[in-house]
């Protein structure tokens, strides 16, 4: 608390404090209930519009994650009884690679700043086998809600971390005098003043200062464990603290010395039990898993009964409580995965949603296919969404003070050639763009911080074709280089 908000704290200088306090609570996100409460008005309209904003086309899909998501929130506000009733119903995405599958499961996380992860189902093996359990996901998904709170509370400290860290710095930089007369006092605060001027104004970030760090009683130790001692949940760390703690000193620049201050300032005013609680609660009802290559687990089909068709299938069998709804323990707490949101994707060519076993089947009743991209849907994705890749090398070359503009016509040409490249070799959807415009940007970004004034380059049709129509027209290379 600062000196300002504890002065006459009365009962109108209590009241005043709550205001306060819940006015930062507003500017930084609010309390869970509030965040809650907000997402309630979060219709699934304003989710597609959102989602449209970086994703070209997919309605379909768009809109089936907007309404699961929607499901949820109103599930949370069901009666108690019934709300136990309503099985969340979760979602399998049919689609060939590049279409748009991971990046709307990505997108609809950071709307509602859920914590999201993606893992492949290849990854897993059935209980008994070396490998990962699909228990992990859970335990990966609730890190990700624990990062995720943390980085809110960090923000939430974060000016009063750096005025201790300031401090701090001065303390280092001018000791303060044991024993001092009222003059020399006055002299001490005035020098302190004017290199507190000179720290913010960033005078003395190459200045040394010698801190006293704390320092680990023992080396740190990195364990590669099978999944069973994940299981185990128990934080090394924790040890240390029952440890005689060490301290060095080291002589820093200010620059380092203030990242490494504000990291133990930070941490002294976060309530770390509380994080842990918020980011548990906050995984449980609004946690995202994408499970990608679902169909990878179809191939070899029910009628296989060893090898690797076994493990498929009991990796299959293993997902079903996850997804129906069961307890994992996890190094924070236990966790429950009934509103937890499952997406599981797939392109399905060499295997079909029918070969996964009939219960998976039923517990991914939401299905929707997404469509291949067309070449008009590349002309789009390159120019209208907000993270669009002309942008992106637009605001990249303006780094060099070089202005890049695009004609429509190049677009087009550009649209057009990756269209034709994913018909001809491999189709990989929206990331052959990528690999296309890399290959046109290549002698630009090469040459970009030697160009001569003026530092404007236009991008035509001719361009276009004169750097990439060589490479197209020949198959065999463009397998290697597009």
């Amino acid at each position: 608390m600062g000196t300002g908000e504890g002065a006459g704290a009365g009962a109108g200088g209590v009241r005043e404090i709550v205001e306060i306090r819940r006015a930062e609570r507003a500017a930084e996100g609010g309390s869970e209930e509030e965040r809650l409460e907000r997402l309630d008005t979060l219709t699934p309209k304003e989710i597609v519009a959102e989602l449209d904003k970086y994703i070209v086309g997919q309605r379909e899909a768009k809109r089936a994650v907007a309404i699961a998501l929607r499901n949820r929130i109103r599930r949370q506000r069901v009666p108690g009884p019934l709300r136990r009733e309503i099985q969340p119903k979760n979602i399998l995405m049919i689609g060939p690679t590049g279409v748009g599958k991971t990046e709307i499961s990505r997108r609809l996380a950071q709307i509602v700043r859920a914590p999201f992860v993606k893992v492949e189902a290849t990854k897993f093996t059935e209980v008994g086998y070396v490998g990962r359990d699909v228990d992990s996901m859970i335990r990966d998904l609730v890190e990700a809600s624990v990062n995720l709170v943390r980085q809110e509370e960090l923000k939430r400290v974060e000016k009063e971390a750096q005025r201790q860290v300031e401090e701090r710095l001065l303390d280092a930089l001018l000791p303060r005098p044991s024993a001092v007369d009222e003059e020399r006092l006055a002299s001490f605060e005035s020098t302190r003043e004017k290199l507190r001027q000179k720290l913010r104004k960033g005078e003395l970030e190459e200045s040394y200062v010698e801190l006293k760090l704390p320092q680990s009683p023992f080396p740190q130790i990195n364990v590669f464990a099978g999944e069973g001692l994940e299981q185990i949940g128990i934080d090394l760390s924790v040890i240390g603290d029952f440890m005689p703690k060490r301290w060095v000193t080291k002589r820093l620049k200010v620059k380092e010395a203030r990242e490494l201050l504000f990291q133990q300032e930070a941490d002294k005013l976060l309530n770390h039990e509380e994080i842990q609680r918020r980011a548990l609660r906050r995984a449980e009802e609004l946690g995202i898993v994408f499970i990608d290559e679902i169909d990878k687990l179809a191939l070899g089909g029910r009628e296989e009964h060893h090898g690797p068709g076994v493990s498929r299938q009991g990796v299959q069998r293993d997902l079903l409580p996850l997804l129906e709804g069961t307890t994992v323990r996890t190094r924070y707490g236990h966790v429950r995965t009934d509103n937890v949101l499952f997406i599981a994707a797939g392109a399905f060519t060499l295997a079909k949603p029918s070969d996964l076993i009939p219960e998976l089947q039923g517990r991914l009743p939401i299905r929707v296919e997404l469509q291949p991209l067309t070449q008009q849907d590349f002309k789009r994705i390159l120019t209208e969404p907000e993270d669009a890749l002309v942008k992106q090398y637009q605001a990249l070359l303006a780094t060099e003070n070089l202005q890049l503009e695009f004609t429509p016509e190049a677009i087009d040409e550009i649209a057009r050639i990756a269209y034709e490249l994913n018909a001809s070799t491999e189709d990989i959807g929206a990331r052959r763009l990528h690999t296309v415009m890399e290959k046109l940007m290549e002698d630009l970004a090469f040459e970009a911080a030697d160009l001569p004034e003026p530092r404007r380059v236009v991008i035509t049709p001719e361009y276009v074709r004169e750097k990439l129509a060589p490479i197209a027209e020949d198959l065999d290379l463009s397998r290697y280089i597009l």
